[in-house]
């Protein structure tokens, strides 16, 4: 595996593959309608996905033949949605192809074991989930609001966009994506009586991240907090951090959601 590994790592330095003839779809269409068939406030219809395989698959195999050459000449933007839908359209493939499943944790037997998983195949290398997030997306890139974007198949992960990202719609999408997590009660609340701010775990594991961006979690959070409690969190002297608990139940859709709108 290290070797598989290495090999990927040597792949995004100074030099490239061979260019290929074509061009990538940037508006990620295949993946668009996977995303609108399968994808409904957040929730995944694995079943449905696990029934009609194909354009996933043929989405991934699109990115695969993609080319270190061609990659390098595309914006920063184009770039980092490509990996971002890369990483989130792999990780349905993991869980739809082990469904029916309670958590992406049931994965393997060592801890983790889903993102040591080699399934990321791109510009000719293959790697795990774990080093397309920590090698490549966040060293190379630096923005924060990547964790409001990543989607690992749990619930207390941000909900999973019903449409791909796109180079340009990124910085809007990625707002919009930080906006909707803050404001989710059952993983993010300011207690003014305690004066404390209650954060997604979310924030502790790539609490790094965060605070390049800010001096402090408080301050990284204030502008994008729910309007009716920001005059509050704004106000509070030195909040005391504390976090939620992390849902890792999948993020699947109940099979009575699927009644209700027709399997969509």
């Amino acid at each position: 595996m290290k070797r598989f590994l290495f090999a990927f790592l040597m792949a995004w330095m100074p030099g490239g593959w061979v260019s290929l003839a074509g061009g990538f779809d940037q508006s990620h269409s295949r993946y668009a309608r996977v995303l609108q068939a399968t994808v409904n406030a957040g929730r995944v219809d694995y079943a449905a996905l696990k029934a009609s395989p194909g354009e996933l698959d043929a989405y991934l195999e699109e990115i695969a033949t993609v080319p270190r050459s061609e990659f390098d000449q595309w914006s920063r933007p184009d770039q980092l949605a490509l990996l971002l839908n890369l990483y989130n359209a792999e990780t349905l493939r993991l869980i739809r192809d082990r469904y029916p499943l309670k958590s992406i944790r049931s994965i393997g037997v060592l801890p983790g074991a889903a993102w040591r998983q080699l399934v990321v195949r791109f510009g000719g290398q293959i790697a795990t989930l774990d080093f397309l997030e920590n090698q490549v997306i966040r060293p190379n890139y630096r923005e924060p609001d990547i964790h409001f974007a990543l989607v690992c198949a749990a619930r207390g992960c941000p909900p999973l966009r019903s449409e791909p990202y796109l180079g340009s719609r990124l910085s809007e999408q990625l707002a919009d994506q930080r906006r909707q997590f803050l404001g989710m009660t059952d993983k993010n609340r300011f207690d003014a009586r305690e004066n404390t701010l209650w954060l997604s775990p979310i924030f502790r594991w790539y609490e790094s991240d965060f605070l390049a961006a800010k001096p402090s979690l408080a301050e990284f959070v204030l502008s994008d907090w729910p309007a009716e409690s920001r005059p509050e969190l704004a106000a509070a002297v030195k909040p005391r951090v504390r976090f939620t608990e992390y849902d890792w139940s999948l993020n699947d859709r109940p099979a009575a959601a699927r009644d209700v709108t027709g399997g969509k």
